[in-house]
């Protein structure tokens, strides 16, 4: 592989992670319940709108959950994983099962991350600017609420000590290195199809 390929890859990952992330959040944000006035929701909601558009003629939305986006966002992950392939100069021809595979583990793996990094930028702003109405912040907690209000349920109050970050952020971590990880080993996915494992 030469320099070249290499810088591709690498633009190419970079570009399109960002861009399934966008997508991914998408799907995030509604199946949170989000608010979809928040001008990072309305960015969201743009950058995605082109593709989705015509992808919500074939597959419709089910019990509030919008499908189309987590269809698209598999595609993209699809279609970068044959584009890094075929930059690397492997033929795709035998591994399309296992391209769709490694597609959902990344996908998942993504949206793990997703709420992992939320529950951390959640809880360095309850202390450096708690109760903020910065729309980032707002749509921040918006994210982690649902994650965290049934541990909150669970969990004894501790006079405003709020331990439920922790706990969450131990179940994102076990469900990553224990169902995501080994089955991103079991199916043989190559560490460079996905920057998010």
């Amino acid at each position: 592989m030469t320099g070249l390929n290499t810088a591709a890859i690498y633009v190419l990952q970079t570009l399109g992670s960002l861009y399934l992330l966008i997508v991914l959040l998408r799907f995030i944000l509604q199946l949170v319940r989000a608010d979809f006035y928040n001008p990072l929701s309305q960015f969201v909601v743009k950058a995605t709108q082109p593709l989705l558009r015509p992808l919500r003629r074939i597959v419709p939305g089910f019990a509030g959950l919008d499908l189309a986006s987590l269809v698209l966002a598999i595609l993209v992950q699809m279609l970068l994983m044959i584009a890094t392939l075929a930059l690397m100069g492997f033929g795709i021809g035998g591994v399309l099962l296992n391209i769709l595979v490694w597609s959902l583990i990344g996908v998942t793996s993504l949206f793990l991350k997703v709420f992992f990094f939320a529950l951390i930028v959640s809880v360095i702003l309850s202390w450096v600017a708690p109760g903020s109405y910065n729309p980032g912040a707002q749509l921040v907690n918006q994210l982690c609420e649902p994650l965290l209000s049934p541990i909150r349920r669970i969990l004894p109050n501790l006079g405003g000590l709020d331990l439920s970050p922790i706990f969450a952020f131990l179940a994102l971590n076990l469900l990553d290195m224990l169902v995501i990880g080994n089955l991103a080993v079991m199916t043989g996915m190559p560490k460079i199809l996905s920057p998010f494992m």
